[in-house]
């Protein structure tokens, strides 16, 4: 089995950063993250929500939007209304990155009873064996088109084997379905399995540390709302940029900042500081020397090429998190 210290999902991928150009940022245009005001906070905003056991993903994340009067919520994947754990919740403008989580990875929690007993070492390879790219087909009661696809298996480790209960932890890609991944397995221990129970303690960037439960998100925003008080909705609430830690990042220079919100590539003289390991294709998160998420793109050359070139576009802007006109655009020359 993996060691612990090689268990990993896509979002742990560890990047540094290289320094392309010196830059300074103008203190009266934009602002850190958790400098916004409270309410553009929660029109920036990302809750990671502990599900209940009972109710739909999309349930819970209407109540999110009913609980904090957002216009708008968005979920990073559904859970199935037994399941619980988290659901990493975005409002308003947030919404933008939902899709940004997806090739993150997501781990989760299940118990799996064998209808018989096994030997634990057997239990064990067998879980071992579906550790890599696996084939489904989505269960009957899934919302998709029940075709074969492939999905990956970061880790998966047994926790506890108990007679014919069987704990296990899995690190998944998103799109993997863990009912069918018990039937798999006690098909090839030659058996039936299923999940008997499941949680979700992972959503790429989110875990456990930062879960929320319903009724704490509501006594935080009553709370502001009645007595003034901002600490406990800005500690439950993280700001949007908290949904993109796992992307490839990049810094921009506060002169490019406006022209990319009105949707115009990233150019390589707007670049400041790259990290490592970009790719052509790769989803790019773009941020301001303050810390502020600007647009979502996609890579047009690798890493080392934006920085050994002088011009040409580096990033094709995607999604723009950032209102227009927060920074200003530098006079033309004449």
């Amino acid at each position: 089995m993996p060691k612990k210290d090689t268990v990993i999902l896509p979002a742990d991928t560890k990047r540094e950063w290289i320094l392309k150009l010196e830059g300074e940022t103008d203190e009266r245009y934009g602002r850190m993250p958790w400098d916004r005001t409270i309410q553009a906070h929660l029109n920036n905003g990302v809750v990671n929500i502990d599900k209940p056991r009972g109710p739909t993903s999309h349930t819970v994340v209407d109540w999110v939007k009913h609980i904090v009067h957002a216009k708008k919520t968005g979920h990073s994947g559904t859970l199935d209304p037994g399941v619980t754990g988290s659901l990493p919740t975005c409002m308003d403008n947030a919404t933008k990155v939902v899709q940004a989580l997806l090739p993150a990875g997501k781990e989760y929690v299940c118990m799996m009873r064998l209808h018989k007993e096994a030997p634990e070492a057997k239990i064990r390879a067998a879980c071992e064996s579906f550790i890599g790219v696996i084939s489904q087909k989505p269960p009957l009661k899934s919302a998709v088109v029940r075709v074969v696809r492939q999905r990956q298996i970061y880790y998966l480790d047994v926790l506890e084997v108990d007679g014919k209960d069987v704990l296990f932890r899995v690190g998944c890609e998103a799109g993997t379905y863990i009912r069918t991944l018990c039937v798999q397995i006690g098909v090839s221990l030659g058996m039936r399995a299923n999940m008997n129970e499941l949680r979700r303690t992972r959503t790429g960037p989110f875990d456990e540390s930062t879960l929320v439960k319903l009724h704490e998100l509501k006594d935080a925003y009553d709370f502001w709302k009645e007595e003034g008080e901002e600490k406990y909705l800005r500690h439950f609430v993280q700001p949007v940029e908290a949904a993109v830690k796992h992307l490839p990042k990049l810094v921009i220079h506060d002169s490019a900042v406006d022209y990319i919100c009105n949707g115009s590539p990233i150019m390589v003289p707007g670049i400041l500081k790259i990290e490592t390991g970009i790719k052509p294709k790769d989803l790019v998160a773009a941020f301001t020397l303050k810390g502020e998420l600007v647009a979502l793109g996609r890579a047009l050359m690798p890493t080392e090429e934006i920085v050994d070139k002088k011009k040409g576009i580096a990033i094709k802007t995607d999604r723009v998190l950032m209102d227009l006109g927060t920074y200003p655009r530098p006079p033309k020359k004449i």
